[in-house]
């Protein structure tokens, strides 16, 4: 038995079949972790949500920025643009909502102590430690599952607040909370959140840097696996930090760390 994490999928199916294969996934026994992004730009979203379903007691997926669009587009509070959303095929298919309520049934952290690997699409706030990140989850997590998460889907984008402040309420705390989990890549060393640059960390806007490189970040202790910033062409990989998304749908690899050693496998998505 062997757990496997793999970084963002993006609808590329074909290039997760190829990696499996490589890695000899045998989905009686072996697990699969997901970063998220499982969804949008690649061509075959639907193909890759129907098979994830189709083993999900053998996997654990945490949903990133790209999930999240796709669902407030499907639950129709944000207009989908064929620029940019490669997922007509889901909002067209006949199991729909069933594909739609597994989706919002992921968590957005998930930590396993046995381990003690903690996943997560983007990244954490400097000023987040577990117990909290795991708090804050759970609070998106349940709204996502309740009454509210129409209301939620139609205040997911913006970029305020764009610090963390324990006295944040309603949908500004939510999309907060969100924010950190799946879009974050840099941070100033008093948490202020920065999004619009994508690029490796030596294109850091001025005052500012990567959040896993903040002095005394809270969750400095934690062996964090995560995907969404492919410009870091997976090069941060330590005890502590490693970085899964390699840009497979942008033309590089898809790649998958076995947890019980830490090997590394790709495969070149061209």
């Amino acid at each position: 038995m062997a757990t496997y994490a793999i970084g963002d999928i993006q609808g590329c199916y074909d290039f997760l079949m190829r990696l499996l294969e490589k890695i000899h996934f045998d989905e009686t026994k072996d697990f699969l972790w997901l970063t998220g992004d499982l969804v949008n730009r690649g061509p075959d979203s639907l193909k890759t949500l129907r098979f994830l379903k189709s083993i999900e007691k053998r996997m654990i997926c945490v949903l990133g920025n790209h999930d999240l669009g796709m669902l407030a587009i499907a639950r129709e509070q944000i207009p989908f643009d064929p620029k940019h959303h490669t997922f007509r095929d889901i909002l067209e298919a006949e199991d729909k909502e069933d594909l739609l309520i597994w989706l919002e049934h992921q968590p957005l952290l998930h930590h396993d102590p046995d381990s003690g690997f903690t996943l997560v699409h983007a990244g954490f706030h400097p000023k987040w430690d577990l117990p909290l990140a795991l708090k804050l989850a759970k609070e998106l997590e349940d709204t996502l599952k309740g009454t509210q998460k129409l209301e939620f889907y139609a205040h997911l984008y913006g970029n305020e607040p764009d610090n963390w402040d324990p006295q944040l309420s309603g949908f500004d705390r939510l999309r907060c909370i969100v924010n950190c989990f799946t879009r974050l890549r840099f941070c100033s060393a008093e948490g202020q959140l920065e999004f619009h640059t994508k690029e490796a960390t030596e294109k850091a806007p001025t005052g500012f840097m990567p959040w896993f490189e903040v002095p005394n970040r809270k969750s400095e202790n934690l062996k964090i696996i995560f995907g969404h910033w492919a410009a870091l062409q997976g090069k941060y990989r330590g005890p502590r930090l490693f970085a899964l998304d390699t840009g497979c749908v942008w033309g590089g690899s898809l790649t998958a760390m076995r947890l019980e050693d830490g090997a590394f496998f790709s495969t070149p998505c061209l």
